[in-house]
């Protein structure tokens, strides 16, 4: 009988071990959202030719689909000016 009690015990205190852990994991990844990159982190990132401002053909991901909204002045390069003015992109639905 007090073995049966124990490996009961055994078995409770390992899934609320379990359990814990993974509310904990899960809190953690709500945390980890991905921040806007700064236009430095951009240029040094994608500005290959390093003329300060970003092209068409250097961008990639999201800022290249959204380009033309970025580009305000259209003339096919982002600058600085034009990124801080631009519109904060749109987080994704939950899961």
């Amino acid at each position: 009988m007090k073995i049966i009690n124990l490996k009961t015990g055994v078995v409770a205190i390992l899934f609320c071990l379990g359990f814990a852990t993974e509310s904990s994991a899960q809190g953690q990844r709500n945390n980890d959202r991905k921040q806007v990159p700064t236009f430095a982190q951009l240029l040094k990132q994608m500005d290959k030719n390093e003329d300060g401002k970003l092209a068409k053909t250097e961008v990639k991901g999201p800022l290249k689909e959204n380009l033309d909204k970025v580009d305000t002045d259209e003339d096919g390069f982002i600058s600085k000016k034009e990124f801080k003015k631009a519109p904060t992109p749109k987080r994704g639905s939950k899961r």
